[in-house]
């Protein structure tokens, strides 16, 4: 087996434990994390911070030589006579050039660029087993998402729950709170996660599971934090494979991963103040049709980001 070193920048604390370091090992290669300086792979993640102006108190023409010291001593890539492959990976609502790196993955949609690859969140949490990666995790949700299962009508087990609500979330910062009052103001809304209970400090020491919770509900209001082409996480297939019916708030490019008909999208209705939305809701008809859509209209597959992982560290070893 060979050895590609991997040094993190900017990502998540458990990076390490996630699906693309996972996928890497799929392909028959052991990483070791190592120092920028040593590094083979150097990935950016979305937490990295913009570069600001150094060393303003001395002249110009010395600030580059003292940032370069100043790298060497913190084992930085200055040291480094050849600078390593480098990749931007962004789970965030970020685009796909934030960084500037040899290649990226986004959830940009429609970018032609074959050093960039599109890999939307909601497939990190999906049981990928069936082509033959293992590992990743949902904990949070409790498990991992299911593509048979998101193929399958949503079903009309939703429609005998209490109709009611439940929304996940650590804060109500608009537009979540403009969507939490247009929601309660037709059916009752519970709210689960720190900003509804002061002793949850982050969402993993919550102590219960979403997929739990969300069996005594018929909705999950589970709207995305910003609108962009491509940036779809896992809320909506969260709610789905619970049988709930998903209310979201999304860009209407979403056709791109998910069946429209599958969830109600409050983002079109906003110029209309959700009025829609009453209809829908207390109207049966149209209820039950919400049952009989599946999620997924194609089965979508990780073998593509294996290619594309696969060429990444090919490069990054030569």
């Amino acid at each position: 087996m060979k050895t590609i070193k991997i040094s993190l920048v900017g990502t998540p604390h458990d990076y390490r434990q996630s699906l693309l370091p996972i996928i890497i090992g799929a392909l028959g290669y052991r990483i070791q994390w190592v120092k920028p300086a040593s590094c083979d792979l150097q990935i950016f993640g979305s937490f990295i911070r913009p570069v600001k102006k150094r060393y303003r108190w001395l002249p110009k023409i010395a600030r580059p030589l003292a940032s370069n010291i100043e790298h060497v001593l913190k084992g930085g890539l200055s040291s480094r006579s050849n600078p390593p492959l480098s990749l931007f990976h962004t789970a965030e609502n970020l685009r796909h050039d934030s960084v500037t790196t040899d290649y990226a993955i986004s959830f940009d949609l429609a970018v032609r660029n074959e050093r960039h690859f599109r890999m939307p969140y909601w497939m990190e949490m999906v049981d990928w087993s069936h082509e033959g990666v293992h590992g990743n995790q949902n904990p949070r949700f409790g498990q991992l998402l299911s593509i048979a299962r998101m193929m399958q009508p949503l079903g009309n087990e939703f429609l005998k729950r209490p109709r009611r609500a439940a929304i996940f979330s650590s804060h109500l910062r608009e537009p979540r709170a403009t969507l939490f009052g247009a929601v309660e103001s037709i059916i009752p809304v519970e709210g689960f996660g720190p900003h509804f209970n002061k002793s949850i400090l982050y969402h993993q020491n919550s102590g219960f599971n979403k997929i739990d919770v969300l069996q005594n509900f018929a909705f999950n209001l589970c709207p995305e934090n910003g609108l962009y082409p491509g940036y779809y996480t896992e809320k909506i297939p969260e709610a789905f494979v619970a049988g709930c019916l998903p209310l979201t708030w999304t860009d209407t490019n979403v056709c791109a991963d998910f069946n429209p008909k599958a969830f109600i999208n409050l983002e079109p209705m906003s110029w209309q103040d959700f009025e829609p939305l009453k209809d829908i809701i207390n109207s049966p008809s149209q209820l039950e049709f919400f049952a009989e859509q599946p999620l997924l209209l194609n089965n979508p597959s990780i073998e593509p980001m294996k290619d594309f992982l696969r060429e990444i560290v090919r490069q990054a070893l030569s």
